[in-house]
């Protein structure tokens, strides 16, 4: 009768209580003591710390090859074109070839129409000359850019028997990462390529999270590199050149 009861008591311990004809019942669980919150708040935290100072580091990467072919991201600010012509002034780089698609503000009252036109003109007026610069403009896109433009840059350099064994982007602070990442899904194995990232002048790097455009764009570009990392397809609503009316093969600053 003795085992009997414990068995009892056991087996009530391993399934709980039940209410309901058995419907619903308690049953006893593991859980986390104070302490075991402690060690794992604790581990959490620090692991958070690590992450916002070593995300924008990562993203905002410079890993040159060698080469003498710059390209350089259209979209980018004034200072980051004119580091751009600073390095091709150097001889550093023989020429440069700039990317973009259509103009998203201003377009009607501008003569360029397009970034890749109106960043090489600007390269143009710092004191490049013409036969230096090329603009190679993308088509217009609802979504995956960078790789349109690097897509559009390909095809150039393939119909123009240029493709380069190497070359470098440059670009503008946390977006290096993924520009470099979705070059390198353009290309392939076709050409080494290296990337340049030239500080974002409208946060300090390392106080990304004290300013509202640090956040926006290294947040942002955390989880736009996660998406090319993981998620991109490539072709995923891409339009052809005669759908946008853009000839990327024919333009020049």
């Amino acid at each position: 009768m003795t085992e009997l009861a414990n068995f009892t008591d056991k087996s009530n311990a391993n399934t709980g209580d039940t209410r309901l004809n058995g419907l619903i019942g308690r049953r006893s669980r593991w859980g986390l003591t104070r302490r075991g919150w402690l060690i794992s708040g604790s581990v959490l935290l620090a692991a958070s710390i690590v992450i916002v100072l070593c995300i924008q580091p990562f993203l905002a990467v410079t890993q040159p090859v060698s080469s003498e072919v710059l390209v350089v991201e259209g979209w980018v600010a004034d200072y980051v074109l004119e580091e751009s012509a600073r390095k091709v002034e150097s001889r550093d780089y023989s020429m440069a070839y700039v990317t973009g698609g259509p103009l998203e503000l201003g377009a009607p009252l501008s003569e360029y129409k397009t970034y890749a036109a109106l960043s090489a003109a600007v390269l143009v007026s710092l004191g490049l000359p013409t036969y230096q610069v090329q603009a190679v403009p993308a088509p217009k896109v609802r979504r995956d850019r960078t790789f349109t433009s690097a897509l559009a840059l390909r095809t150039w350099f393939e119909k123009h028997d240029r493709l380069p064994s190497s070359f470098n982007v440059i670009t503008a602070g946390a977006h290096a990462r993924r520009t470099r990442l979705l070059f390198e899904k353009a290309f392939g194995d076709t050409c080494e390529i290296g990337v340049i990232s030239v500080e974002d002048e409208s946060y300090d790097p390392d106080r990304w999270w004290a300013y509202s455009a640090g956040v926006r764009g290294v947040v942002g570009e955390t989880v736009a590199y996660l998406y090319a990392r993981l998620f991109f397809r490539e072709g995923a609503d891409l339009k052809t050149d005669a759908e946008s009316g853009e000839n990327p093969s024919e333009s020049s600053p």
